[in-house]
């Protein structure tokens, strides 16, 4: 039995689309940090996105778990043009297009970036392989809010409207766990 321990990165105050922008972590409030190193399985696996906003919050809760090398693959949803734009921009030089992509999720995606479906395609088959590498651990996964609820979605058999549903706070931590035939989920956006 594997266990996946989702971790959504400290937050970026970011008021924007943040998808691939590497954005750093408001890492300040210890407190927090501290309760999430103590919550986690201390003999945990522990791998993030290779976005510093990840890769920085893997590092405080590191501890003494071991560390894989950063994920490309476990990076957010790809943006494209709306990258680091206001929803209200977005929705006034395409309104159809915008409403599209949050009502009807699935295949519609941001110009030149990438769809849900394509995001949980990729997030899936790098989780596949971690547990395929690490086989009955804890895995930590420090991560982003897409990356999260593509692993809430499959676990819980939803479509993608009602996984991303679901509230994913900074550091928060998500629990996936995998039998080897079926998936169950712990607590969803936890906060130690």
């Amino acid at each position: 039995m594997t266990r996946l321990h989702l971790v959504r990165h400290g937050p970026t105050h970011a008021k924007t689309m943040v998808g691939w922008s590497d954005l750093p972590a408001d890492l300040s409030d210890h407190a927090a940090i501290a309760r999430l190193q103590d919550h986690l399985p201390h003999d945990a696996i522990i791998v993030s996105s290779d976005l510093s906003r990840a890769i920085d919050t893997a590092s405080a809760i590191q501890g003494p778990r071991l560390r894989l090398p950063h994920h490309p693959d476990l990076r957010e949803i790809n943006f494209g043009r709306w990258e680091l734009r206001g929803f209200a921009e977005i929705e006034a030089e395409d309104p159809d297009l915008a409403f599209a992509y949050w009502d009807n999720p699935g295949d519609v995606r941001p110009p030149q970036g990438e769809s849900w479906n394509e995001v949980r395609a990729r997030v899936d088959s790098t989780i596949d392989a971690l547990m395929s590498n690490h086989p009955s651990a804890d895995l930590v996964v420090v991560a982003h809010f897409g990356v999260i609820l593509t692993q809430v979605q499959r676990a819980l058999d939803l479509d993608a409207q009602q996984a991303l549903s679901h509230r994913i706070d900074n550091l928060s931590v998500t629990e996936v766990t995998h039998d080897g035939i079926r998936w169950s989920v712990g607590k969803i956006n936890h906060l130690p």
